[in-house]
């Protein structure tokens, strides 16, 4: 079993990278196998011009892509971002629009997690703006013993937040324990999807 690790900070080795470490750290203890996978800092916004549903993929052949070929392989997900004016970063919006749109079906039914990092504030805002994307999307949305995030303006920091860095271990421990739980599961089956638009 496998678990992508989502670093949406424009920083490759900042706080959110802080984070996402300790969650991989009980991963690995858990004896699942665990991947950090940075975006990058030059993320395109989608334009929503439908080119996924006949490519299967997002026009723009980018870490987008990259990612969805690693998605179909993987069993769980965490992404996680910075918090930036009491939200997410530009650039994993941008990678989280654009890889939900195009590449949803790879993250199906797959347990998902956010994680987010902050100096001060926000966190919670971000937190449940990221947790929107698996709701939407029928994935098992992940918790912890507190809401997923760590508080620091360096990694140095983080490392002085306790608290947060054991919410992230914890994390890493109940994605464990869901996914083997899940192994042994059958996947449910849906109703033919009905979208309801209001038109006069």
């Amino acid at each position: 079993m496998k678990v992508l690790l989502v670093n949406g900070s424009p920083n490759r080795d900042g706080c959110t990278n802080r984070a996402l470490e300790e969650v991989k750290k009980s991963l690995v203890k858990e004896g699942i196998e665990a991947e950090i996978f940075w975006i990058g800092n030059q993320n395109q916004g989608c334009i929503a011009c439908g080119k996924c549903f006949t490519l299967g993929k997002c026009v723009f052949d980018d870490t987008v892509n990259e990612f969805a070929a690693k998605a179909k392989e993987a069993d769980g997900f965490v992404f996680g971002s910075p918090v930036y004016y009491a939200s997410m970063a530009g650039g994993i919006k941008s990678f989280m629009d654009r890889l939900f749109y195009s590449s949803s079906k790879y993250l199906k039914n797959k347990p998902g997690a956010a994680v987010v990092s902050c100096r001060r504030a926000g966190s919670t805002l971000t937190f449940s703006e990221m947790n929107m994307y698996f709701t939407i999307n029928n994935m098992p949305v992940v918790s912890s013993q507190y809401w997923n995030g760590v508080h620091g303006n360096t990694k140095e920091e983080v490392e002085q937040d306790l608290e947060g860095l054991q919410t992230m271990r914890t994390l890493g421990t109940n994605i464990a324990w869901l996914l083997k739980s899940l192994k042994s599961s059958e996947k449910p089956s849906y109703e033919k999807r009905i979208g309801t638009n209001f038109i006069r």
